[in-house]
């Protein structure tokens, strides 16, 4: 069994001259004409005549046939006969495959052209490689395909004719289709989420209400993407907003730069004048933690008079839908499915709605997640979403701009690419609005002029580290991101600097 399997190794070889095979042949009847019936079984490691380790192999079987395969003659002659078959179309295939070498080493060349930065390089991703190589053969094939009749040319099927056909769109084509098919949300989709977060939002406060009427809140609202239409892919999330109304004489709220933190992010509720109003004329008072109101407090108090208190099957009763709490995360959540008219959920994707506590003064937001602020448990999250969305309305009200609309494209990028999804909304919208300063035009036309300095842009960003808010240079928004993150993100984006149409797939 030893020898067999050596055999069998050798016919696996990737041997590629047919010459060889014929002569392989030749010996194998040479010498099975030669044997003699009854030969005892050997193997003799020497070579005679010259012959080299093929031919001992060969002789070997032919010589001891009868207790290898348990065959006769015609046995070794049929296994000779598929040996050289399956090595002369191996041999055949050889051009092929150098070919195939040849134009994966022009396409790495071509890569390696731009000016990739060995930091971001020193980490492979293969899918990349597969997409941005099947990218450039369908070009290849469209330009390469011949001009003939439709008589000649014989018919294909419609999935190929497809993809030629999008490989044929330009790329500010791609993005406007990828904008529809992608980014944008059916107005159906949106309004269902919108209504399943309304009707929660309605039982939420009346629950509230009832249960502590003394909890000073304001009136409840939705917020967020979803609300602001800067939600892409799927209307799978919103946010309940959870308004705290605080007495402007007995609380004032201090800036990140002004505290102990030092966190532009991280600012602090202090309770002031006491000597004058002392503790327990406010209603938040219970959940002060060294003289400040702690967001952690305040999370964990609607955690149990909420999450754990509400009666969710009746409310699931009453909406026709099955809402149950996310209980065991730091943030308030809420997933809904919707059912059907059995009653049971539906297989419709769910509603993921985030109760959200939070406090305004002015222009000023300030939302309780300790997720966001951990290990401080006096630290409340300044949001700086509203004014990054308020600054892009603006610049496309005044100049008839498409920002947004690039937003909602990056966005779904991101979320359907797995090496670019750990890029969040913040440092996408970031990025336009530090391009905006460069860039004026914004217009429809030039949308994909944007979209490749918008890559361009990125590439920069990663490679220095640190992508500043546009209202906080002080907070670098890519500061959560690990080296691998980076290595992986810088990687895709480089091979969409000359194959943009790879993130559009």
């Amino acid at each position: 069994m030893v020898w067999t399997r050596t055999l069998i190794f050798w016919l696996n070889e990737d041997v590629r001259n047919p010459s060889v095979c014929l002569t392989v042949l030749q010996l194998i009847l040479n010498r099975k004409a030669n044997n003699k019936k009854g030969e005892a079984m050997n193997f003799q490691g020497s070579r005679r005549r010259g012959e080299e380790g093929i031919a001992v192999v060969i002789d070997f079987l032919l010589s001891n046939a009868h207790l290898v395969l348990g065959v006769g003659g015609a046995a070794v002659l049929g296994i000779a006969t598929l040996a050289v078959k399956r090595l002369i179309e191996r041999a055949g295939r050889a051009a092929e495959d150098e070919k195939v070498k040849q134009k994966m080493a022009e396409s790495w060349e071509e890569l390696s052209s731009v000016s990739a930065s060995p930091t971001l390089l020193k980490k492979g991703v293969e899918g990349v490689k597969h997409v941005a190589k099947a990218a450039r053969q369908q070009k290849a094939e469209l330009s390469q395909q011949p001009q003939t009749s439709s008589s000649e040319v014989p018919p294909k099927p419609a999935s190929k004719s497809k993809r030629l056909q999008l490989c044929a769109l330009s790329l500010q084509e791609r993005l406007q289709q990828y904008y529809h098919t992608r980014a944008a949300l059916h107005p159906d989709e949106v309004l269902r989420a919108q209504s399943l977060a309304v009707d929660i939002c309605s039982e939420i406060q009346g629950f509230l209400h009832s249960r502590v009427p003394d909890m000073p809140l304001g009136e409840m609202s939705l917020g967020g993407s979803l609300l602001d239409d800067l939600q892409v892919v799927s209307a799978d999330h919103a946010c309940l907003l959870v308004p705290l109304q605080l007495e402007a004489t007995l609380w004032r709220l201090i800036p990140g730069e002004e505290t102990l933190l030092t966190h532009p992010l991280h600012w602090m509720i202090r309770r002031v004048n006491l000597e004058y109003f002392p503790r327990g004329l406010s209603y938040w008072d219970r959940h002060l933690v060294g003289g400040y109101l702690s967001a952690e407090a305040v999370v964990n108090m609607f955690s149990k008079t909420v999450m754990e208190s509400v009666n969710w099957l009746s409310i699931s009763s009453t909406l026709d839908c099955l809402v149950r709490p996310v209980l065991g995360g730091p943030d308030l959540r809420l997933e809904i499915r919707p059912g059907n008219e059995d009653g049971a959920a539906s297989s419709e994707p769910p509603v993921f709605i985030s109760v959200l506590p939070l406090l305004t003064e002015e222009d000023v937001v300030l939302t309780a997640q300790p997720e966001l602020t951990a290990p401080w448990v006096n630290a409340w999250h300044l949001s700086l979403y509203p004014w990054e969305n308020r600054r892009l309305t603006q610049l496309d009200a005044a100049d008839g701009g498409r920002r947004r609309h690039a937003l909602k494209i990056l966005k779904a990028v991101c979320r359907l690419n797995p090496s670019l999804r750990p890029l969040g909304a913040a440092p996408l919208a970031n990025l336009i609005l530090h391009l905006s300063d460069a860039e004026g035009d914004w217009s429809e036309t030039s949308l994909h002029v944007r979209f490749r300095q918008c890559v361009a842009e990125l590439i920069g960003y990663l490679e220095q580290g640190a992508l500043h808010s546009y209202f906080k240079p002080a907070v670098n928004l890519l500061s959560g991101l690990s080296e691998d993150q980076v290595d992986r993100m810088g990687f895709m984006l480089y091979c969409a600097v000359s194959e943009p149409e790879i993130l559009l797939i």
